[in-house]
């Protein structure tokens, strides 16, 4: 396996001079000069400020074995500020395996050191402190978005956003959510809402979240957050000159998010996309004012593997926090129309031809679990669950994202895509009438239907002055009540439940929607982490005993080479292999994890092979979860070609 690799590479003292005697005394250790960090190559010009966490490197020294490696929020490297501490490299570069979290200081706030250590354990003295700051590289930027929508540049290294509506005002506060993707609809002012008061203008902030794995030795916070970005403004139609669902047939026009399709100009996309249609007319003409989105992989609109949350308006995008509580009574309707909805369930909906349905953003958060948790690993966002005495540091037996699963898989595109329509959604009062008069004393009343009251509900009889009466006994149209009834009440009063008396219908069954027309199609190709440009991210040993970064195709390294790579849009974590061929890919040993975008490579001589994915957690659990793999990169491991000072 590759972490048991690690340990073949505890060697003897090693001298950088050709044809020295094995009788010349190990040299007195000195520190290790030309400490610094970098991102994808140790040839990268000086940097302190790096929106990920950075890998290390520094020049050889002469006589050491092996190296330790640490950060610190301290320079002094006091035991309250150690963050990492490693002293198992073999090479003069270190990938560090937790995901730093944001983090600034003045001037720095994290502090990197390393020294020697021979192969008799004589320890080298310290560098000098490397500081550092891991910092957003940028705020999100507005980017233009049809009505309905807010749209924003991604930020690296973030793993999710937080979005603020500033001019809502639910119960006294206003409105924050989370997503994953670039996207986020305005379903709070329009839901419920026909009137200027409450779609016109929409004020909006965004910020990038950065959520991490792994075991810091101080235990820093393992979630930080970028700035908030300035208030952007996103501007309506008019109810008054335009309705802001314009009235005609539904129909799809287009998915936007890093990109942008239309049904006549169909395309994929990186990041799961916003759903834009038009009109509010369902395929009988009547008019809604409530929709939710279907996805499917047939253009039958059969095998349905996406059900939006019900939201009012003419665009939907998906929210890792959520939807909406609608309403569940009639006055809770009639204040819908007059605030904005929290955050909440739906309550029971179903599909046109009666099939109970609950939306995507309602699933419990996605568990990813890896093939092995032998190989050590850390950092990423959402939650962990370590195996019980194992090392801190090591991936965790499994990862479980942060929201519900609002992604999309991979599809084959062109060849392969996703077909999506909309339909109208109706609200419908689960209630019923009495049939007779019923006196004081009856503990039985007769309704028109039993068809949406259940055993235990409490129901409201009549107008006011109204009764409540629980439900203990059902029987056809005859109710049993658990009390005797205290008043007397009328043939043709109406019969209620007190709580959740609103359900939610589709109008049209979404394969005939599809049938008659309202279908657009779009891709989803998740970007390859990038793992080479002209010559591959990789930085080690050269065979001659110099640090160096790669400069060909195919470089050369003695010992363990670092690797890196740009991190993909989605990604939570990253699966690394190894294989000896390049085609047939035959991957040897187990995956190595991360949830950085480094790791060093325990290769022994010869020719290798190496490629990398990301691992989405937004994805529903499964190996579908694992996102594209990057290019096979070559490189080779070669044998000094300096001698061995034996002691």
């Amino acid at each position: 396996m590759l972490a048991t690799r690690l340990a073949l590479f505890a060697l003897v003292a090693l001298i950088v001079a050709p044809g020295a005697s094995p009788a010349v005394k190990p040299p007195k250790l000195v520190a290790p000069a030309g400490l610094r960090a970098f991102l994808l190559r140790s040839d990268e010009l000086p940097a302190h400020e790096f929106p990920r966490t950075p890998s290390f490197a520094w020049t050889p020294v002469k006589g050491a074995q092996h190296y330790e490696f640490t950060l610190s929020t301290s320079p002094l490297s006091a035991g309250s500020g150690l963050v990492w501490d490693d002293s198992t490299l073999t090479s003069p570069a270190a990938a560090v395996r937790i995901a730093l979290p944001w983090i600034t200081g003045n001037p720095y706030s994290l502090y990197a050191r390393v020294r020697a250590i021979a192969v008799n354990g004589r320890v080298g003295p310290w560098t000098q402190p490397y500081g550092f700051n891991v910092r957003w590289p940028n705020v999100p930027v507005q980017l233009d978005a049809p009505p309905g929508l807010v749209r924003w540049s991604p930020v690296e290294g973030a793993t999710a956003y937080q979005v603020w509506y500033v001019n809502s005002d639910i119960a006294g506060r206003t409105k924050i959510f989370s997503t994953t993707t670039n996207v986020a609809d305005e379903r709070e002012y329009y839901s419920f809402h026909q009137f200027d008061a409450f779609i016109s203008d929409v004020a909006w902030r965004v910020r990038a979240v950065r959520a991490n794995y792994g075991v810091a030795v101080n235990g820093i916070p393992a979630v930080s957050y970028g700035p908030w970005s300035d208030v952007y403004m996103s501007h309506n139609p008019h109810v008054t000159t335009d309705d802001f669902i314009p009235s005609g047939p539904l129909a799809p026009t287009g998915t936007i998010s890093d990109a942008v399709s239309t049904p006549l100009n169909p395309t994929t996309h990186s990041l799961m996309p916003a759903f834009t249609f038009s009109g509010n007319q369902n395929l009988d003409r009547t008019a809604s004012e409530l929709f939710r989105v279907y996805v499917f992989t047939d253009r039958d609109c059969v095998n349905l593997v996406f059900k939006s949350a019900i939201i009012g308006g003419p665009p939907y995008a998906p929210r890792s926090s959520g939807p909406l509580a609608l309403p569940r009574d009639d006055s809770q309707t009639a204040s819908a129309r007059q605030t904005f909805l929290p955050d909440g369930t739906e309550g029971t909906s179903f599909t046109a031809d009666g099939l109970a349905i609950t939306s995507t953003e309602s699933d419990k958060p996605s568990v990813f679990t890896p093939v092995t948790n032998t190989v050590t690993s850390s950092s990423g966002s959402g939650s962990s669950t370590p195996t019980a005495g194992a090392d801190p540091n090591a991936f965790p037996d499994k990862l479980t994202g942060s929201g519900a699963p609002i992604d999309l898989w991979d599809t084959n595109w062109p060849t392969g895509e996703y077909y999506w329509t909309v339909v109208g959604v109706r609200q419908e009062t689960r209630s019923a009438v009495l049939l007779g008069d019923t006196t004081s004393g009856s503990s039985t009343i007769t309704v028109s239907s039993s068809a949406g009251f259940s055993v235990t509900d409490q129901i409201k009889i009549g107008a006011a002055p109204s009764e409540i009466a629980t439900i203990a006994k059902i029987d056809g149209a005859i109710l049993t009540l658990a009390s005797p009834l205290s008043k007397d009440h009328k043939n043709g009063e109406l019969v209620v439940r007190t709580a959740g008396s609103i359900e939610y219908f589709d109008e049209d069954v979404a394969q005939d929607a599809c049938t008659n027309g309202r279908i657009a199609s779009f891709g989803k190709t998740s970007l390859a982490a990038l793992s080479s440009g002209a010559a591959p991210y990789a930085s080690g040993l050269s065979p001659s005993g110099r640090l160096v970064a790669a400069a060909g195709a195919t470089p050369k390294f003695y010992g363990p080479p670092l690797v890196a790579w740009q991190p993909a849009l989605g990604a939570t974590a990253y699966e690394l292999q190894i294989s000896k061929s390049k085609y047939p890919w035959r991957p040897i040993g187990t995956p190595y994890y991360t949830f950085s975008t480094a790791a060093t490579l325990p290769l022994t001589p010869g020719t290798w092979y190496y490629r990398v994915r990301g691992i989405n957690l937004s994805l529903p659990a499964g190996a579908a979860q694992q996102m594209a793999w990057s290019n096979p990169v070559g490189l080779m491991v070669t044998r000094p070609k300096f001698r061995v000072v034996k002691r």
